[in-house]
């Protein structure tokens, strides 16, 4: 019985994008399949096919065959589009971030609160963000109509050159 439900685990996890589940939605499948209620404890069993995480709370079970190190060996092309959208909104963020600082850091300027100090450390900062504004017409939102940075998105999301 134990190989049994070892060996559909597998299976089932094998046919993942990430090859890893949780064991909550391993639980969906118990009934149907007949796994044993203390599923964690029967993979704990086998650390050489499965690593069982536990962070926050929540079993997590991967697939060893399935990694190299942290790293996933066979990507699927729908994982690859994730990360790539993932890393492009991680650079959104920090973009959007930093010129909301420059901005506060303008505000306080003006307003008298900020040293000389400081000023000096932002300067170039601040210039060239005021450069990359005076590029845009429209307000905040003319990145999004901006044909050429329309393409460069989609250039970088759907190019063939993976990592």
């Amino acid at each position: 019985m134990d190989k049994r439900s070892i060996g559909l685990v597998h299976e089932l996890l094998s046919l993942t994008l990430w090859k890893k589940a949780s064991i909550l939605k391993l639980a969906h499948f118990r009934r149907e399949f007949c796994l044993p209620d203390k599923l964690n404890v029967l993979l704990l069993k086998h650390p050489g096919m499965f690593y069982v995480s536990n962070r926050y709370q929540i079993y997590t079970i991967l697939l060893r065959e399935g990694y190299n190190g942290s790293e996933l060996i066979e990507k699927d092309p729908l994982v690859i589009v994730k990360e790539k959208f993932g890393e492009l909104m991680q650079e959104g963020l920090h973009e959007y971030n930093r010129r909301h600082y420059l901005m506060n850091l303008e505000k306080k300027r003006k307003k008298g609160d900020l040293t000389v100090r400081t000023e000096r450390r932002k300067r170039d900062s601040n210039e060239e963000i005021r450069e990359q504004d005076d590029d845009q017409e429209g307000g905040g939102l003319c990145g999004i109509f901006d044909a050429e940075e329309r393409k460069q998105f989609y250039k970088v999301l759907f190019d063939d050159d993976s990592k």
